[in-house]
């Protein structure tokens, strides 16, 4: 017999019919929780998406790795090749650090290069100088992803221009961009910085592109991007009050419609969508009747905090409903799965957790399980 036990969250109120969802404009978007790694919102976020600029999130990860395990340094020199100049320089009319072929400049300079002025050309001499050429580097940053998780992904540059078969979705973006931040905490600081002045051909190239950077507290990262196949998007992450927010999204239409969408979800991550623990570990949810044991029930306990995503507006059509298949048959073991919490949203199921047996309940002897016996005999001759 399948028993159930509801219970209504202590943070729902009045049930309503139907809940208020959350919209967006962008084509693709998700909002996570870096402590987590949650998803707060989502929409079509685990599609393959091109990602045009924010491709650097991942050149970056690359060069901080090797930074990281010694194999460079902050103070090694590159030089810039012809092609690096032709593709990404200055006349080539896409975002650029104003280098000259055979120019030799500093790595920092070149990771400023890249999260300021999103300049192709220091990411192509980047990859260059690393990997003999950009194809080969390429193809160790979609090696690196696949090894991080990120099964979305297939890079063919080190740019995010546009080339078939490029991708990523926005929900491996936010997870790579949790992982830049988490893996290298000194490094994430340059994401902050809002202008680095480099490019004397054209001195207003000097600015930071994230619409966030000054504009909304907290805000610290990462980077903007935008193709006419991609639309304009960004992957931004902003802390406030000890809590870290990451938002990616794309499809915009407008540089403008960026940056006002850009606030309009940040201020919501904060805002609208809360994490919420239900259990702690190793704390009891409920009981489940035990038949044939030597006690008549046992606890039904967590093997892990049960957290979930909560959207404020919504929340009163939220509930959890314990589950378990009982009377459970003796014996039972310590730590056996016995059921499942599950976490509803109007009647449907967007969430389980199991549920593990909280102590041992020994089977009864022969005589108490010949009692048990007769005393359900009894019942079932009552109940005729």
């Amino acid at each position: 017999m399948r028993t159930l036990f509801a219970f209504l969250m202590a943070l729902a109120l009045a049930p309503v019919a139907q809940a208020v969802e959350f919209e967006t404009p962008a084509t693709h978007a998700v909002i996570m929780d870096y402590d987590t790694g949650l998803v707060l919102y989502g929409k079509d976020a685990d599609t393959p998406i091109p990602p045009a600029s924010m491709t650097k999130i991942m050149t970056l990860y690359m060069v901080f790795e090797r930074i990281k395990s010694g194999a460079l340094s902050l103070d090694d020199t590159f030089t810039v090749s012809a092609d690096a100049w032709r593709r990404g320089g200055f006349s080539s009319g896409s975002s650029t650090m104003c280098l000259r072929p055979k120019e030799r400049v500093r790595v920092e300079d070149l990771i400023r290069g890249v999260i300021v002025l999103s300049g192709n050309d220091a990411a192509i001499t980047l990859a260059e100088n690393i990997a003999g050429s950009e194809a080969a580097f390429a193809r160790q940053m979609t090696e690196r992803a696949h090894a991080l998780g990120l099964e979305s992904v297939q890079f063919h540059n080190a740019t995010g221009w546009p080339d078939p078969g490029h991708v990523i979705s926005v929900h491996d973006l936010a997870r790579l961009a949790r992982m830049l931040i988490r893996d290298f905490p000194e490094d994430y600081a340059y994401f902050g910085e809002r202008e680095f002045d480099w490019c004397k051909v054209a001195p207003s190239n000097r600015y930071n592109r994230n619409p966030l950077l000054g504009v909304f507290e907290g805000a610290d990262g990462l980077k903007t991007g935008h193709t006419k196949e991609a639309g304009y998007g960004l992957a931004a992450s902003a802390k406030r009050n000890g809590q870290r927010r990451i938002v990616v999204f794309t499809g915009m239409k407008t540089s403008h419609g960026r940056a006002s969408e850009a606030e309009r979800l940040m201020r919501a991550a904060f805002g609208e969508f809360e994490v919420k623990t239900l259990y702690g570990k190793g704390a009891q949810v409920g009981t489940a009747k035990v038949y044939l044991g030597k006690a008549d029930s046992v606890p039904l306990v967590t093997n892990s905090a049960i957290i979930i995503p909560i959207y404020r507006p919504a929340r009163s059509a939220m509930k959890t409903v314990l589950v378990y298949d009982g009377p459970v048959r003796a014996p039972v073991h310590k730590g056996d799965v016995l059921g499942q919490l599950v976490v509803e949203k109007d009647g449907a199921q967007v969430a389980s957790f199991p549920l593990h047996a909280g102590a041992a309940v020994e089977k009864k002897g022969l005589f108490g399980q010949a009692l048990a016996g007769l005393v359900g005999l009894i019942r079932s001759a009552g109940r005729e």
